[in-house]
Formats: C-alpha cells, sequence, structure tokens
C-alpha cells in the first residue's frame, strides 16, 4: 500500500483544498476527497486537479458526492442517502496519496461517527492548515490535542495566509508541533503560481512520514 497523508484544518475555508494542489504536485502524488458535500460550481477534486495540473488518473474519485452544501451528516440526511465510514478504505497505489477532508477533524460523516474517528483507524500521517488571522491559537492547539489523543500521528501544521511570527511561535512552542511553512496569499492563483509559491515555502522532505 503506498504512503498516504491525512490532510485537515482547523475549521472549514481556511484554504486546505489549495494547500492540497500544492502538495500533490510537490510529493509527484496522488488525490482523493473521500466525501464531497455541495456539487455547486467547482468541487474540491476539480479545483486540486486544476491548479495542480494533474491528468485524470491521478485523481481518484469521491466515495461520496453530496449535492448539499453542509457537514456530511446533515447533506447526506438531505440527499437521502447514508454514510458508511467503514468503507472508506485506502487506495492502494505506488504514489503518495494525498487525501483531504471535509471541513475540520470533528465534523460528522454519520450522527454517531466523526471523521477523526476513521482517520485514527486508518492510522495515517496527518497534517493540519491553519489560518494565521486572529483566532488560530486556540483552535490549532485545540485541533493538535484532538490528534495526539487519538494517537494520530501529526507530520506538522502549515500555515495559510499573511505571515504572523508571533502566532506562528506560540502555536510551536505550547503545541509542541513542526512547523511545515507558510503559504501565502496569491494572486493571481493559477498552477503556475502555487507550484512556486510551495517550492518557496515547503520542502519535500519535510512531509517524510517514516519517522513517524
Amino acid at each position: 500500500m503506498s504512503r498516504s497523508i491525512f490532510v485537515t484544518a482547523t475549521d472549514t475555508d481556511v484554504g486546505k483544498t489549495v494547500f492540497c494542489a500544492g502538495l500533490v504536485r510537490l510529493l509527484d502524488g496522488i488525490y482523493w476527497k473521500p466525501v464531497q458535500a455541495g456539487l455547486g460550481g467547482e468541487t474540491d477534486t476539480q479545483v486540486v486537479q486544476r491548479l495542480a495540473a494533474l491528468p485524470d488518473e491521478r485523481i481518484l474519485p469521491e466515495a461520496w458526492r453530496l449535492r448539499t452544501p453542509a457537514s456530511p451528516h446533515l447533506a447526506a440526511a438531505r440527499d437521502g442517502v447514508t454514510i458508511d465510514p467503514m468503507a472508506l478504505h485506502l487506495p492502494r497505489t505506488d504514489r503518495t496519496v494525498i487525501i483531504e477532508g471535509a471541513g475540520g477533524l470533528m465534523v460528522p460523516l454519520t450522527p454517531t461517527a466523526l471523521l477523526i474517528d476513521r482517520v485514527a483507524q486508518w492510522n495515517i500521517a496527518t497534517v493540519l492548515c491553519a489560518r494565521t488571522s486572529l483566532g488560530t491559537i486556540n483552535h490549532t492547539l485545540l485541533s493538535v490535542e484532538a490528534l495526539r489523543h487519538r494517537g494520530i500521528p501529526l507530520i506538522g501544521v502549515a500555515f495559510i495566509g499573511e505571515p504572523q511570527p508571533d502566532t506562528e511561535a506560540i502555536i510551536a512552542r505550547i503545541g509542541a508541533v513542526r512547523v511545515l511553512g507558510r503559504l501565502e496569499p496569491l494572486e493571481p492563483l493559477t498552477a503556475a503560481s502555487l507550484a512556486n509559491a510551495f517550492r518557496r515555502s515547503f520542502a519535500a522532505d519535510s512531509f517524510d512520514t517514516s519517522h513517524l
């Protein structure tokens, strides 16, 4: 089985889809979003494929595609389908698989099952994406604590946004967590600008999971 990396965030709309696009290209990997809630406009999978310039064979289809833009458990209920978390299995491939979560760690897939618990069962290394804006210290430290409480190996925190050195240092020190880098705001956001920004800010060997 290939090496898999789960990418989550402290909240929704942090920028983890853009981060996933940069990471899958940096690591020459494969992308998978198991649960997509909301099909209006461009989906996360389509965004990643466009921004990472990935061929179709490097994109795995979603296990559940839900029309309603809401938490997976609610979107599934409104769409009249049932998500079975135990049916989500890690892909078998010879490349690194970047797996993008839905929202934050405590997102419910069903009324009784949280996404974080399926990740714990997978026991795969995780990257936590965090904003650099106000409130991120609390949200990031809580997320780090939740991951460690369940024994999920944490590669480190990737910041997204304008530089906030004090915030980043506090999270690294109090959370005893490695800072992987910071993805700056990009304008325009294109496949080329994202690839260049990722090469400036992140090193491929920072995502090595052999030591975890």
